[in-house]
């Protein structure tokens, strides 16, 4: 079978031939039809790095068909349609008894295998709006319209009803997007301030809720101008990885702001991966819109390289496995 690897040297990404997976007592073999590639972690994370990266964290999205399962396996048969937080891979091997899951589920009959890609994605954009919790009344904005973004931002939208959702984006590409998907003012973080047109549209304020979801270098810049629009007695809740750096603290603005984490825990993980799974089903968050490029999985490099070289023309991009 091929398997997406990345040797050493930056950008080094490569296609590996590889025996099929074993499985273990708790396993299950899938075959993957297509897998999402994360911009934030398998870029910034993996791509970027200079050192070789183990294959089995080259991507976590994964749609496909059950091959073979484990002899204590009774969740799953061969032949179900699954999602799975597994790597770039003909076939994947996922344990089902690993901490921290679900690793796979079932997908609903509605649900395609390119929508079921968005699975960890929206499962995860269910749990940060979990986290932020905004009541009817309070202005929201997330910073960034990237996957991550743009999933916390129609999940607010279109699961919570929410009156007022704004967001900032650099990008032309992105901010599209967001008008499309239903964000109510969309900022053009590229040619103004984002503090102060957050202000301005909350009477000086500033917000009640900020969810920063920029990461990488530019979340260094990001992340003080979202305490900054932040309004007092607010709460600023942070997704964003991979800084290159320690993110800079203001201890005055501190005072009267709250400032939280993510919180993936695992519990939230199983609720959440319920809901995620009825909106991917039915349709009301149309995740599949974010998709700009679908690659053959032997042009995965060329994949990688429009990802980080030229991302303002890419949203989603997915490897198609079964072309």
């Amino acid at each position: 079978m091929i398997r997406l690897g990345k040797h050493e040297g930056l950008g080094n990404v490569v296609l590996e031939e590889v025996p099929v997976p074993d499985l273990g007592p708790r396993e299950i073999l899938v075959r993957n039809h297509v897998t999402l590639i994360s911009r934030g972690s398998e870029i910034l994370a993996r791509y970027m790095k200079a050192e070789a990266v183990d294959p089995a964290i080259m991507g976590y999205s994964a749609a496909g068909m059950v091959e073979a399962v484990g002899e204590q396996v009774s969740e799953f048969t061969i032949g179900d349609r699954v999602a799975a937080a597994a790597p770039h891979a003909e076939y994947v091997a996922v344990d089902l008894d690993r901490a921290q899951g679900p690793w796979a589920v079932k997908l609903p009959a509605e649900a395609s295998f390119e929508s079921a890609t968005f699975w960890p994605l929206a499962t995860s954009s269910v749990v940060w709006c979990w986290t932020a919790n905004p009541l009817p009344e309070e202005t929201v904005v997330v910073v960034g319209q990237g996957l991550v973004g743009s999933g916390i931002m129609q999940v607010l939208k279109r699961e919570h009803n929410h009156p007022r959702v704004l967001v900032t984006e650099a990008l032309p590409l992105r901010r599209k997007l967001a008008e499309g998907l239903g964000a109510d003012v969309v900022i053009n973080a590229a040619e103004e301030d984002p503090v102060a047109r957050v202000r301005e549209l909350t009477d000086g304020r500033g917000a009640d809720v900020v969810i920063e979801t920029v990461g990488g270098p530019p979340g260094l810049k990001t992340f003080p101008q979202s305490l900054a629009m932040t309004a007092q007695g607010g709460r600023l809740v942070v997704v964003s990885l991979y800084h290159g750096g320690p993110l800079p603290l203001d201890a005055a603005m501190l005072m009267s702001r709250s400032v939280l984490g993510g919180n993936l825990n695992m519990r939230s993980r199983w609720e959440a991966s319920e809901v995620a799974l009825q909106i991917l089903a039915d349709g009301r968050l149309p995740f599949e819109s974010m998709v700009t490029h679908r690659f053959h999985f032997r042009q995965a490099k060329e994949a990688f390289d429009l990802l980080c070289d030229r991302l303002g023309e890419a949203m989603a991009v997915l490897l198609m496995w079964d072309w």
